[in-house]
């Protein structure tokens, strides 16, 4: 990010504020949701991408561990209570299938399907050109803007549905980090409502991690000097986001969905000319 002027700086500054906002309040997104935008003011995907990475890992884990001590604290005063109120009669226990706030199960089948995929997708972002991975991202952001923009984003309604869609995300995800809406389709049918978000969150830290790794192994830069500047950013965007996340659980978001990939669509449009139209 050398050689920017002042104000690319700030709109980047607001991009990253903008995807703490989409990643903890909708549980997915952040990249897939900024990156378009990154890539107008500096087509570097390798650039932005290690930050990304490293804001989804710091985020990720705070949030569940945070979720997870609450609910630690509710089911121990939960306990009390019930203990206290039945008095002399047998001791009311945890409940062992509704435990925590992640659906462990579900994820260790996933990313059993989803390892493999996700190692070649990995390699293939270290070794494609930088113009052509850019057009990959936006041609799959176009792709994701128009389901939103419909109101059909992606089901997924068979086993082997599930198996294609979890091998897809995944791919992509070692590609670009944007493979989240190909995977939610598989985990929102599989993962109860109110375990979805943490769930998510886990899967992302581990798929991030292996990325991560990769990056450090391949020399890649990780922009480590600039988190000075956009974690408190991406910290602000997340504060919000938590709080739109309450809000949206029991909402209707087709309104924000549609507005976005509009947003989304004309972003990539913007972004693929950019880059075969000089």
């Amino acid at each position: 990010m050398a050689d920017l002027a002042y104000y690319q700086y700030a709109l980047i500054a607001l991009i990253f504020a903008w995807g703490g906002f989409v990643r903890s309040g909708l549980g997915f997104g952040g990249a897939v949701m900024s990156l378009p935008f990154l890539l107008l003011i500096d087509n570097q995907p390798l650039v932005f991408l290690p930050i990304i990475a490293l804001h989804l890992l710091f985020f990720s884990f705070i949030t569940v561990w945070q979720n997870s001590r609450k609910y630690r604290l509710a089911e121990s005063q939960r306990i009390l209570l019930a203990n206290h109120q039945d008095g002399a009669g047998a001791a009311v226990s945890a409940n062992p299938k509704a435990m925590g706030t992640v659906d462990w199960a579900y994820l260790k089948k996933a990313l059993g399907i989803m390892i493999v995929p996700k190692l070649i997708g990995v390699f293939g972002l270290l070794t494609l050109p930088a113009t052509l991975m850019t057009a990959i991202i936006f041609g799959i952001v176009s792709i994701y803007a128009v389901s939103y923009i419909l109101n059909r984003p992606f089901k997924s309604n068979s086993k082997s549905l599930d198996v294609i869609f979890l091998m897809m995300g995944a791919y992509i995800s070692g590609t670009s980090l944007i493979g989240a809406p190909l995977i939610i389709a598989v985990f929102a049918t599989h993962v109860a409502k109110h375990l979805l978000r943490d769930t998510l969150f886990v899967l992302w830290f581990i798929l991030v991690s292996i990325k991560t790794a990769a990056f450090i192994y391949a020399g890649v830069d990780m922009q480590l000097i600039h988190h000075l500047w956009l974690l408190p950013a991406a910290t602000l965007g997340h504060v919000v986001g938590l709080r739109f996340h309450e809000t949206i659980l029991s909402g209707n978001t087709k309104v924000f969905y549609r507005v976005l990939g509009i947003a989304l669509l004309v972003i990539s449009a913007v972004g693929l000319l950019s880059v075969y139209v000089k």
